[in-house]
């Protein structure tokens, strides 16, 4: 999850490299630090807490550094202090490290053995203490390196320097993401691709088992068996425009209101609306044997498992396929049966979901086909798999997604349809009522987002809350699990969600005149049953925030509160309508009580470790 940065080159680099990790945020905000080399020496600022407090110490950096690497922290091992911020260091060595080392405790006990002091908590002091211990027996740095890798257990992404070799980063990567950015005299890494939009176009992915040497002109990269590997750069597709604010005061809000053109873009890139047909290159299914596959599992984590529980409906009800949607995080762990037959498709925004990129590679290994919906190219789990569909939803740097829950449930359904086509499957009927449905989401989209105002005003009725919870039935249940995570992680406000039928066998319990239920009761074959769960919080006093039709006068007389929401005559793309009003309850409620929207607190946007 930590943001890690470095930059090697003839310009000063503290500027940069605290910019990068401006960026970089998202991935963790517990402590920061940023190293240099000058005059044969480490340099060396850190702070706790958010990025900001380090600004004021980035003058203790030597102006004419240009070697130098950053760190934005999200703990693991270790409270977020000054003391456990990276980088760490001793001697002429510094080392940052995004993951976590699962060996650390017997390998610290070693070195302890052997005389070590460790000034830190953290695991990753650990590989700082073995990689100074390994360069007494092995000076070249590349074959210390080599030895520090086999000892290592976990997922890690390693940045070391050395102030004996000014004009040099080393990288080593398991598990955890590392890119590199290739320029002009000058070269960069980073956890994220993101953080490199404004330096360069130009990136280079490293996969697990890699180790990268960094110069101002070159870029060299080799395995951990010491062999020399030929690698090209590829074209980054994202711009440094559409990582900004852009006038919002929030990322989230920003990417709440980029929905309707994400999803309309999505629409256009994959299918030609006139010709009612789809554009079968940009799924990638060519490698996949969609005949011998009599079954599915989606493996994904938080928003993403919502989104895959939306698809479970869909695909099952478009593709015909028996599916099953999967926590990834416990997936493994039960033995799941898999066979060749079984096709395993991860859906992640990153790409690089530790959890779920091991459920990956377990599929790959019980010969099980895998194919990805991603938002991020050339990362991890695209690159395990045998075919990607990307969501092309542009960078999301809020920590509580938004529109990358839309995307899934979207490319999900396009999924579908095409699974269908290609297995013949796909009805004449069907297939024309879906593009009718789609051709007139992006508006409905945009009506959606433009009632911001009334959602507001039911937020600033219900900040004050200690629970609540959500209820909806079909596609509006998976709904109402990811609009109470979406209140949860920002506000801090309890919230559960639940499906509507399931409220009577327990939930109800906790129904009085001071618990808010927010309803989701679309016009869909669902609606009569929904309506009779209003009924039954009604009848034991609960506070009804109602969000549905409209017109719907029948619903509006049961809400205390009501967010009317604009309706499709699909239920898959009705879960993406009324998924909108939810992220601005969450968001205003979020900013009535102070909070910190983008940045919640305990979290961080890209979950690399299990």
């Amino acid at each position: 999850m930590c943001g890690v940065i470095g930059y090697v080159g003839t310009k000063p680099c503290a500027g940069l490299i605290f910019e990068g990790l401006q960026r970089l945020e998202y991935r963790g905000y517990d402590s920061a630090g940023i190293s240099m080399i000058s005059n044969g020496e480490i340099a060396l600022v850190k702070s706790e807490g958010k990025l900001s407090a380090l600004q004021p110490h980035l003058g203790k950096l030597p102006a004419d550094g240009t070697t130098g690497m950053g760190h934005t922290r999200w703990a693991t091992h270790g409270a977020p202090t000054t003391t456990n911020a990276h980088p760490h260091t001793l001697g002429d060595l510094a080392l940052i490290h995004n993951g976590i080392i699962e060996n650390y405790q017997e390998l610290k006990e070693e070195l302890q053995a052997k005389g070590a002091v460790f000034k830190s908590e953290t695991d990753t002091e650990v590989a700082l203490q073995l990689l100074h211990f390994q360069l007494k027996q092995t000076p070249e740095m590349k074959e210390a390196l080599l030895k520090v890798a086999a000892r290592l257990r976990g997922a890690y992404a390693l940045g070391v320097m050395s102030a004996r070799d000014p004009g040099s980063l080393y990288l080593v990567k398991m598990g955890s993401p590392v890119v590199v950015g290739i320029g002009e005299g000058e070269n960069y890494f980073a956890s994220d691709a993101l953080a490199l939009l404004p330096l360069t176009k130009v990136a280079l992915f490293l996969n697990d088992g890699e180790m990268a040497h960094l110069t101002s002109n070159a870029v060299k990269v080799w395995d951990f068996a010491g062999k020399a590997l030929q690698r090209q750069g590829a074209q980054l597709n994202w711009t440094a425009a559409s990582a900004e604010k852009q006038g919002y005061r929030h990322y989230m809000l920003k990417e709440i209101h980029e929905q309707p053109a994400v999803i309309a873009n999505t629409i256009s890139r994959l299918a030609d609306m006139k010709a009612q047909s789809f554009k079968l290159s940009e799924f990638e299914l060519d490698g996949i044997d969609l005949k011998a596959v009599k079954s599915i599992v989606l493996v994904a984590c938080g928003t993403a498992h919502y989104a895959s529980l939306l698809g479970r409906y869909i695909l099952e009800d478009v593709a015909g396929i028996p599916v099953n949607a999967e926590l990834a995080s416990e997936f493994r762990y039960r033995n799941p049966y898999l066979d060749k037959s079984t096709l395993v498709i991860a859906i992640t925004q990153s790409g690089e979901t530790a959890d779920t990129l091991a459920c990956v590679k377990h599929a790959r290994e019980k010969g099980c086909q895998v194919y990805s919906i991603c938002n991020v190219r050339f990362s991890s789990i695209p690159r395990s798999s045998m075919g990607t569909l990307y969501m092309e939803a542009g960078p999301e740097i809020g920590v509580a997604s938004t529109k990358a829950f839309t995307s899934m449930v979207l490319c999900q359904y396009l999924l579908a349809l095409v699974m269908a086509e290609r297995r013949g499957t796909l009805s004449v009927k069907t297939r024309d009522a879906a593009f009718a449905a789609m051709r007139n989401l992006p508006a409905l989209v945009d009506r959606a987002v433009n009632s911001a105002g009334i959602v507001e005003d039911v937020a600033n009725r219900y900040y004050e809350v200690k629970n609540m919870l959500f209820l909806g039935r079909g596609h509006s249940f998976a709904v109402a699990y990811e609009g109470a995570l979406k209140l949860k992680e920002i506000s801090y406000i309890h919230a559960e969600g639940y499906a509507g039928g399931e409220l009577k066998h327990g939930p109800i319990a906790l129904v009085d005149r001071h618990m808010p239920i927010l309803a989701l009761a679309p016009r869909d074959k669902h609606y009569e049953k929904m309506i009779s769960n209003v009924e039954e919080v009604r009848a034991r006093e609960g506070q009804i925030i109602g969000v549905g039709d409209n017109d719907d006068k029948r619903f509006r007389e049961l809400s205390q509160d009501y967010i009317p929401c604009p309706q499709s005559s699909d239920g898959a793309l009705q879960a993406i309508l009324s998924m909108i009003p939810l992220q601005f309850l969450a968001y205003y409620i979020a900013v009535k009580r102070g909070t910190d929207v983008d940045q919640p607190r305990n979290l961080a946007k890209s979950v690399t470790v299990e």
